[in-house]
Parts: C-alpha cells; structure tokens; sequence
C-alpha cells in the first residue's frame, strides 16, 4: 500500500507509474474519495467537540434549563452517530480504493505491457550436449517409477503428483543443500504456517482483486488462506511489531509445502509437475532498511544464480517488464533454467526462481517498522526462491540424463544423497 501523502503530493508521477504497469486505476477518484473522507472527518470532529460542550453544559445546568439542553444534546449524539457511521463507510471505501493501486516500480524496470516484453539480462552456463534426443523428464521419470500423476489424478485430480523413490531423495537433497549454503550466510532457518488468516494475506497485497483471489485456495469456513509461496507466512509473523535498527538485516530462509489453483492457466502445461496445485519451496525473506533493499535485491539473486550454477544447468536471468510485475512487487528477476527434452527434445529456458523487492508496500499494510534515531519508519521486504523443488527436478532429470535412461545425481548433491551418482532403473 502506498503511502496517502505521497500520493496527493504526487499524484501525476503515480498516474505515469499506473501508465507504465497498464493498470485501468483512476486515480482522480481515489483523490476525490480522499478529500471527502477528509471533509467528514473534519465534520464529525466538529460534531464530537460540540456534543461535549453540550454535555458539559447538561451536567452544569439545573431546571428547565437542563431539560432543553438534554434533548438538544441527544438529539445531536443522533445525528454524530449517522455521520460516524458515514465516515466509516467513507473511510471503508477509500481503504478499499488505495488497496488497489500497485507497487511503484523501480526506474530500472523494462516498461512493458506483460511477460514478452521482459528483458534478458544474461544466459549462464553451457548447454548439455547429448548425443541422443534428449527426452521430457517425464519419460525419464515413468522408467525410473520417480513420479507418478496417473494415480495422483484418481486419489486428487489433476495437477497433482506422487514424488517416489529416488525423486524424495533428490528432493530433500536440494532442500538440505539450499539450507546449508543459506545458513552460512546469516539466514534464520523456519518451518512456516501453510494456512493465514484473511487480513495477513490482504496485508501482502495478493487478493486485492478478484484475479488475484481466483489464484488463492480459501477455506471460507474458518477463514484461512493456503500459503502460495513461504513468504506469505513468513512476512506477517512480523506484523506490528518495531525492529531495533542493529537487527537489520533480518533474513529468513523458509521450508514450506505451498498451494495454487492456477487459476489462468486451464489447458496450460498440464503435463506432468510443471504446473501443480502442491509443490514445496525453500525461500528467501530479507526485512531491511529502506536504503539497503537495492543491494539487498542483488545479493538474493547472487545466491539464486550460486545455487543453480553449483547444480550446473545452464539459466539465463530475465528482468520483469513493469506490465508483468506482480501488484506488491517493484521489481522483479526471474531465473530461467534450461530444459533440453521440452519442445520435443528442441529445448526451452521456463522460470525456476523469482526475486522480487515489495520496498514498503508490504510493510505498510502489515505495519512492519524499525526505529532509528529514536523515530520508526518501515522496513523494505525482499523475497527470491532458493528451489522450488518441483521444477528443480525436472530440470536435474532433463539435464542429467542418459542415453540409457539413467540419471546422474548432481556432484552439489551427491553427499546428501549417500554418495549417489546415478538414479538406476527398478529392474537394474
């Protein structure tokens, strides 16, 4: 959420901003609501402050005097209780209005309309070779039995996937390994929340609109929101509360199963765990001072490209174009890997990480503040992926591959996996 004063004293650098992200917003009728809702304010306080002095005079007062002023000051609590009750449907509605302006982006981000006007930054790292056509991960994985959505679909639907035999070893694997690399460097380890009450995820800005909510499982009975991805449980632990300045940075690195509807994208990589309702992640959550978030946005991308680089597969590093950020987001990288057996063994980069800086916006909402020099002010908060562990594995599966259909294990993981180098077939 955006900070009111700022917005009245610069309302056309907004209306640029709006521009650029291709929002619809009309800001005049934010100020329009604004001015109104401060008017009644003014009003009911005027209102407030008479009905007191009436009450002081009713006390002071004797006789038929005392009687008159009564009903007149009853009559004038009547008429401050309809005007309160104006000014909070006023105030509601103005809350409601400022919740759905976006992020500012930063001044470096591509402008754009969506995600093909996104700009690539720079591609890592040399591309298998193989001397076969290298095969979908999923035809690599149904040989070696390490993922099954055949009898996923029966037991839950679509978009769901069972992990078996060496794939749950890889995947502990690359959590314990993203932890360990993450510890060294100051991270707090946490095992987060799945489920959220409602007004924590308003505070993130994730269902600010009826595409945002669509996106969301909510369990309307109890009021709990599913987290999407870690940070969504991670940041609201700190809601309303003060960091001392010496604690900053504050940094998280969270281990969470995590929960989409894809709602926008029905009959859209369906095949396989690309795409999935349930997947786990490791993330990373940084709480910094204002000054700092830019270099702290770099540094969390550093260690995503340490991460990937350390397994090997090639990626290149996308900047997101101001019509593809998210609505909290004021910039974003992805990190795309390479899959050599997509497009029919032709090869694709598809995202595996994003790294995004929410500056305030989170913060403000949340009321997520630090006190230096004996004032508060609000934190920026940062989040980037460590490894969704799902498209992790279709790109060790794809890039490790075999001709004889058997997978290497990543040299990165080999130790916390026992020492394994190749995933060999059941029948083997």
């Amino acid at each position: 959420m955006l900070d009111i004063k700022w917005i009245r004293e610069h309302s056309e650098e907004l209306k640029k901003s709006l521009q650029k992200r291709g929002s619809a917003f009309d800001l005049e009728i934010l100020l329009r609501a604004d001015r109104e809702r401060r008017e009644k304010a003014k009003e009911v306080d005027d209102l407030r402050a008479r009905h007191n002095k009436l009450s002081d005079a009713v006390a002071a007062a004797s006789g038929g005097e005392r009687g008159k002023l009564l009903e007149e000051s009853k009559a004038e609590k009547v008429r401050l209780s309809g005007e309160e009750e104006t000014l909070r449907s006023q105030s509601a509605s103005f809350d409601s209005l400022l919740r759905q302006i976006p992020n500012i982006p930063d001044s470096d981000v591509p402008v754009g309309k969506d995600e093909r006007d996104n700009k690539v930054l720079r591609e890592v790292g040399e591309r298998p070779s193989f001397g076969f056509k290298p095969r979908d991960y999923m035809e690599v994985a149904a040989e070696l039995e390490l993922i099954d959505t055949e009898r996923a679909a029966r037991v839950s639907g679509s978009r769901f996937g069972y992990l078996k035999n060496e794939a749950v070893l890889l995947e502990f694997a690359l959590v314990q390994f993203a932890l360990n690399r993450l510890l060294k460097k100051g991270f707090i380890p946490i095992v987060p929340p799945v489920m959220i009450r409602e007004e924590m995820m308003q505070g993130l800005g994730y269902i600010d609109s009826e595409k945002d909510r669509e996106e969301r499982y909510f369990l309307e009975k109890d009021k709990f929101y599913l987290v999407g991805t870690s940070e969504q449980s991670v940041v609201p632990m700190h809601a309303d509360e003060i960091f001392n300045e010496k604690d900053l940075p504050r940094r998280y690195a969270a281990f969470s199963t995590c929960f989409r509807r894809e709602a926008g994208s029905y009959g859209k990589d369906t095949h396989g765990i690309l795409r999935v309702h349930q997947f786990d992640k490791v993330e990373m959550v940084s709480f910094m001072k204002p000054e700092d978030s830019r270099e702290e946005h770099k540094f969390l991308l550093a260690i995503q490209e340490e991460l990937i680089r350390e397994l090997k597969i090639p990626y290149r590093v996308v900047a997101l174009s101001t019509g593809d950020l998210s609505h909290p987001s004021a910039a974003t990288y992805d990190i795309e890997a390479w899959l050599p057996g997509q497009n029919e063994g032709m090869g694709q980069y598809r995202e595996t990480h994003s790294c995004s800086n929410t500056t305030d916006f989170q913060a403000r909402r949340l009321g997520i503040k630090f006190r230096r020099s004996g004032k508060t002010e609000f934190v920026h908060i940062l989040n980037g992926t460590a490894f969704a562990i799902g498209r992790m594995l279709i790109a060790i599966l794809e890039n490790y591959q075999r001709e004889d259909g058997l997978v290497r294990v990543p040299e990165a993981l080999q130790s916390y996996m026992g020492g394994m180098k190749v995933i060999m077939s059941r029948s083997v």
